[in-house]
């Protein structure tokens, strides 16, 4: 193979997600005439940043060579807690006192409880040594307990104008979401391509070994990545909070698959050492350009997750045979 022909196929590789992009977006506005309209692109964005916030952080996690199955949950329990406090004053019986939360506090109660259960994660991952499926598996099932505690199994509504301008309001003609959505993609690829953290995540994931013998501590840079997962989980619940006026006991159920779904169709290596954020952000614009298709074309809800299903293999099976061919 000759120097052309290798560049070609070196630059294929490195934008096949966007060119998947590009087909899908093509043939959506072929199959239906609603698709390529304003209001729907708007919708897509919108629908998106959930999954991007969520997203950043898993990407950051899979390159380091773990996983996180419990975003899903950390969202919805950091959610309730931000809307419980909005709404009620916190009461602590053995002290006699109610402590009442502005808006403001209730938003950094949900971001602290998010980076809370990220270093928890952490923790049990580098200190207690579980593997990240199961400790993370365990926190799904932990923070959805909690959150059913925290609600009692009912939603918490009422949640005032202004806690909603963060999942209704726009901002220079854009969905406050999407400015949410984009500024942190923006920092995170700042953080992952220029800064010495960024390296060290890349350096883990590549060879983990090789990284501890280079003087790396490995289990900090780890329980940062947790932990900044956590919150960015968080910042996702209180956009499914304040977009509902509500905090559903079982919001984000699933979420993680999306998540999971777009880093790796985004070209994030599950084996580690290999990805971007923005790669991971044309993987969440996959996913919701998919989703939004199958939904005008009237597609059966039960299709569309087997239809997911099956493009999360094929892009598993390409990162596979692309690592074959290395």
């Amino acid at each position: 193979m000759n120097n052309s022909a290798r560049t070609a196929l070196k630059f294929i590789s490195r934008f096949q997600s966007v060119f998947v992009l590009v087909l899908m977006v093509v043939a959506m506005s072929l199959l239906s005439d609603r698709f390529l309209t304003t209001a729907n692109g708007w919708n897509i964005m919108r629908q998106i940043s959930v999954n991007v916030c969520l997203s950043i952080g898993m990407t950051m996690i899979i390159i380091a060579g773990g996983i996180d199955l419990s975003v899903g949950s950390i969202l919805a329990l950091a959610g309730a807690i931000t809307a419980g406090l909005i709404k009620t004053p916190l009461a602590i019986p053995w002290l006699g006192i109610e402590l009442e939360f502005t808006v403001g506090g209730g938003i950094l109660a949900g971001l602290a409880v998010g980076m809370f259960l990220g270093w928890f994660n952490g923790q049990m991952i580098t200190r207690v040594r579980i593997p990240p499926f199961v400790a993370t598996l365990g926190m799904l099932s932990i923070a959805r307990g909690l959150t059913m505690l925290w609600t009692k199994g009912f939603p918490i509504t009422g949640l005032g104008s202004t806690f909603a301008i963060i999942g209704t309001s726009s901002f220079l003609g854009a969905p406050v979401p999407v400015w949410i959505a984009a500024l942190l993609a923006v920092a995170f690829m700042v953080v992952t391509n220029k800064t010495r953290f960024g390296r060290y995540i890349y350096a883990v994931g590549g060879n983990e070994q090789a990284a501890r013998l280079s003087g790396l501590n490995v289990d900090r840079i780890k329980l940062w990545i947790y932990t900044l997962a956590g919150g960015l989980s968080a910042v996702a619940g209180l956009i499914v909070t304040s977009r509902l006026d509500s905090a559903q006991p079982n919001a984000g159920t699933g979420y993680e698959l999306d998540s999971i779904a777009a880093v790796v169709i985004g070209g994030t290596s599950l084996s580690g050492g290999r990805g971007s954020i923005w790669g991971t952000v044309v993987g969440c614009l996959i996913i919701g350009v998919l989703n939004s298709g199958l939904v005008l074309l009237n597609v059966s809800p039960f299709w569309q997750q087997v239809v997911k299903g099956v493009v999360i293999l094929v892009a598993v099976a390409i990162d596979r045979l692309k690592s074959d061919g290395e």
